[in-house]
């Protein structure tokens, strides 16, 4: 490389592969102390214990003991959360602050990515069976007592209806059944699956909601269950479970949660968590926003990219944050094709017929994947901090196929593509076989600058082909409509998080009846067997690896899944950032992972008393 950082790498190291402990569940093995900072390790606390006092089972934090008060204030861009539902979070902001309010059963070990108890005091795996012991005494934030019939309530009557966001309910079909849960007291439940399956354990991760707040609108139906707990909902009436309830929301601004006093973890002195009074969310409009912030320090924790990675990093010794590398984004980034060939309610298609037979070209979609510049956007728009990714899986996942090599830039490749696809140059101007000229709009969201320089740079290498490339970034929530509901666009460059531990996270993407397979969307109860070859492919590889209870069984179906997306290319993958963050060093309790990031801890993460 032309261009060197001063910044200190830590490479994310993948540990040794193991065999599963919990028989149905794949566990993340990493080294115990995996991120440094200045080469100085990180020693972690202990693994949290099952405390019982008064009759109530806590789980206790092993973790130093901190000081009460204070407040940690934390960016978001865009608009705000949609919505408060934990049902129905569709975007990355409003499940982060669901996650605040509401916990699952279970939940996965920052460090060892294993699977651990949460609101379930303990659980047993038996063949097909799964029984969850829950934590008696713990409490609703109204007082109220979490049991059994909310764990009822929220997968009968939500989950296993589809209610809000329905991609837990496609994840725990078998073979298109769901499994079956009985109650067995009043803190005990048994789920039984229709055969043995593999991700089912971690899918318990899914937030649990009281039956006495959420029930008189999921009787109501699925539209008025889904606008429920919108932005507009009066802070006070949200009941939920998790280390912070929410105080406040001011629309553009602010969101702001602080301590539930309810919570069920307790530190070493057995006093309730958590440590902090509250947590904010301040709403800025864009990543140049943030820095300013940051640098006033009107926010606390700042993700680094590109040139900020050097310049931060210079200032450090001076300064009053400190800076983590976490190793490689657990998400992917990427462009994706609409290969949507299907028409609206008004027999309109989605896509210009004339695009959509360009997009259903496999080697236009080659074409275009050989002439994006992924060097180039590395160095120029990462500064360095990334790698070229070209996988369905994140860099970092266990599941990841290294046989998959990528290539560089190669437009003499890109136009035989072309040529072999029937186009044809007149002037320097690409033309269909139909002396159509190739012209095609190109979206992402507006606000998140490494997008729209992502945009910028497509467009460049895409008109150095000879197509003209209308890049158009829009507001979040009117491109997540386009691509989930409208369907009515041509590209965009997008992001998914990912779980580098359990590739069946992404089933609602790669099935063909997936609520995420943007590339080729159908509508909800779609009856028309249209799949392509590969699609049907995908269907059964994602079917069989849900089935398969070891690592060896399923890493060659995982690895052929990702051929497939290579070879076909309706989603191209562009770059894999290193993940950066700086954070005040007046908050202690820090504890950064690669799998889990830096404040997935906010129950336990204190401010110093001596620098507060």
């Amino acid at each position: 490389m032309k261009r060197i950082l001063i910044v200190i790498f830590v490479l994310l190291i993948l540990g040794v592969l193991l065999k599963a402990c919990l028989r149905q569940d794949i566990p993340y093995v990493l080294p115990e102390k995996i991120v440094k900072h200045d080469l100085q390790e990180i020693v972690y606390p202990a693994k949290e214990k099952n405390v019982t006092i008064n009759c109530v089972d806590y789980l206790q934090s092993q973790a130093p003991v901190g000081y009460f008060g204070g407040e940690l204030i934390i960016s978001t861009i865009g608009e705000g959360p949609k919505t408060f539902n934990p049902c129905n979070t569709k975007d990355s902001t409003s499940s982060s602050m669901a996650g605040l309010m509401y916990d699952g059963l279970v939940t996965t070990n920052p460090r060892t990515g294993e699977v651990e108890p949460q609101l379930a005091k303990s659980f047993t795996v038996d063949g097909n069976d799964y029984l969850i012991h829950l934590r008696r005494g713990i409490q609703w934030t109204d007082g109220k007592p979490i049991t059994a019939d909310d764990v009822m309530y929220t997968y009968n009557e939500v989950v296993f209806r589809g209610l809000g966001n329905p991609s837990v309910m496609d994840a725990m079909k078998v073979d298109g059944k769901l499994p079956e849960l009985v109650k067995i007291d009043d803190y005990t439940v048994k789920f039984t699956t229709p055969q043995p399956f593999a991700p089912f354990l971690r899918l318990l991760s899914y937030p649990i909601v009281p039956k006495h707040y959420f029930k008189p609108y999921s009787d109501r139906g699925e539209s008025v269950f889904n606008a429920f707990l919108s932005p507009n909902t009066p802070p006070e009436e949200i009941v939920s479970s998790g280390a912070f309830k929410l105080k406040e929301y001011v629309a553009a601004q602010r969101v702001v949660f602080v301590r539930n006093p309810n919570y069920y973890k307790i530190n070493l002195k057995d006093e309730k968590l958590p440590y902090l009074d509250k947590v904010v969310y301040m709403i800025v409009g864009d990543t140049n926003n943030e820095i300013l912030k940051f640098e006033a320090k009107e926010i606390d924790v700042l993700s680094l990219r590109g040139s900020n990675v050097a310049r931060y990093k210079i200032r450090e010794p001076q300064s009053d944050y400190i800076i983590y590398n976490l190793g490689p984004d657990t998400g992917t980034l990427f462009l994706v094709l609409n290969l949507n060939n299907r028409k609206d309610k008004n027999c309109k298609p989605y896509v210009n017929p004339v695009k959509a037979s360009w997009f259903a070209s496999r080697d236009f979609r080659a074409a275009i994947d050989w002439a994006i510049d992924r060097k180039n956007m590395v160095q120029n728009i990462a500064s360095g901090v990334a790698e070229p990714l070209y996988t369905a899986e994140s860099l970092n996942s266990i599941y990841l196929n290294k046989y998959i090599k990528g290539h560089p830039k190669d437009k003499a490749v890109a136009q035989k593509s072309l040529k072999k696809a029937g186009f044809y140059y007149k002037n320097g101007i690409l033309y269909d076989k139909n002396s159509n000229r190739v012209e095609f709009d190109l979206y992402t969201n507006a606000g998140v600058l490494e997008r729209e320089a992502l945009g910028v740079m497509i467009k460049q290498d895409l008109e150095d082909l000879g197509m003209k490339v209308n890049f158009k970034p829009l507001e979040f929530n009117s491109l997540v409509n386009k691509l989930t509901n409208t369907h009515d666009w041509d590209m965009a460059i997008m992001g998914l998080t990912g779980s580098p531990l359990e590739p069946h996270d992404g089933k609602n993407v790669w099935t063909s009846s997936g609520s995420l397979h943007m590339f080729n969307q159908r509508p909800q109860g779609y009856c028309i067997d249209d799949r392509l070859s590969w699609e049907k492919e995908l269907d059964e590889i994602f079917r069989e690896g849900a089935l398969k209870l070891t690592f060896e069984e399923r890493k060659p179906l995982y690895d052929r899944y990702q051929t497939i997306i290579y070879d076909q290319k309706p989603i191209i993958y562009l770059y894999s950032p290193i993940r950066i963050t700086a954070i005040r060093k007046k908050f202690k309790n820090i504890y950064p992972t690669a799998l889990s990031g830096l404040i997935y801890n906010l129950d336990e993460i204190y401010v110093d008393g001596d620098k507060g």
